[in-house]
Parts: structure tokens; sequence; C-alpha cells
């Protein structure tokens, strides 16, 4: 199935795609990576507050090439998403609603989908000349210090991805290969 959908992404929306639906985003999605995760897991554990709530947002695991002249963003294809699993159920639990990237995620990743009625997209990686299309205005609202792993809000219409895993743990990684192997 087709959808569009607008991100920040209520968990009612969520709870309503299945793996293997192409969804198009457009709304206001936040970036993310390990070295910006391993500092928003070190700012819970002291108790301070996030750059960004969770509560129903989208972190897109990508760390940008610079931008071309005249436009927001350089490249911005997908990271492997299985460097942020562990940190990934945390923030689930704070509300977090989906998150985009590329290949499996951990069983823990998933039962915290399931738990909290999330959602993973996957993003097509070598694609993120084209990804970048998609993605309207780009500002860096934390960690700058990181350099491209710093936190970015980007503005984006009609981003491509694919649910992969839904909030029923339905996984499309498996799910695919046992549907090719019949």
């Amino acid at each position: 199935m087709e959808r569009r959908i607008q991100a920040p992404m209520k968990r009612e929306t969520a709870v309503g795609l299945a793996a293997g639906d192409y969804i198009y985003i457009t709304g206001t999605i936040y970036t993310a990576r390990d070295a910006a995760h391993k500092r928003m897991q070190e700012v819970l554990e002291q108790g301070g507050r996030l750059p960004f709530e969770m509560q129903d947002n989208i972190i897109y695991y990508m760390g940008p090439s610079p931008a071309r002249e005249g436009r927001p963003i350089g490249s911005a294809g997908p990271t492997t998403a299985s460097r942020m699993d562990k940190y990934a159920p945390a923030l689930l639990d704070l509300g977090l609603t989906g998150m985009i990237g590329k290949g499996k995620r951990s069983e823990a990743v998933k039962e915290a989908i399931v738990r909290n009625g999330a959602v993973y997209f996957a993003a097509v990686g070598g694609a993120g000349a084209l990804l970048s299309k998609s993605i309207k205005r780009s500002e860096v609202i934390a960690y700058d210090d990181l350099g491209t792993e710093a936190i970015r809000k980007l503005e984006v219409e009609d981003f491509p991805v694919i649910v992969v895993v839904d909030s029923k743990g339905n996984d499309l990684y498996e799910t695919a290969i046992e549907e090719y192997c019949r």
C-alpha cells in the first residue's frame, strides 16, 4: 500500500501502518546518529532535557554531506540503524513514533516498537542524492560540535520510505525472505 503521512506522526498513524507499505513523509523530522545518540543517553542519565521532544517524532539516522550552492543539504542517505539499537528502546519509551535507517534491528528494538506502537522505516541506501531532493530545509539544533553527526531539524516533502518493522512486530526483512523462498 502507498500512503502519505505527516510528521510529527501520531501513534494512531503509526499503528495503522503495515510492514511493506510505501510511505511518503511530509513535515518535520530530526536527524541523529551514533555520537548524538550517545550524548542524548548521557543527558537522560544525568536527568537533563533532550534537544527536542521525542513524543510523536521521527528520527532519521543520517549524516549529510555538505550542501551544494542553493540547496539546504547535501547527499542525505540512511545510516545502518543497528548502530543505534542500544539507545533506541529508551527513546521509543519516551514517545518516539518512528525511526528511519537501513538494515535490520535487534529484538530489543522490535520489542520496544511493539510496546510503544511505533514503526521502523527504511530509506534506500545509496540514494542519498535523490533523497536530499525531498529535504526542503535543514537546521542544526544541537551538538554542532559533532559536525555531520549534529542533530538537525529537517523539513521534508514526500520523503520516500518503506515500513520495515510495524507496530505489531511484523518485519519485512523476515517476511520477504519467507515469501521469496516459497
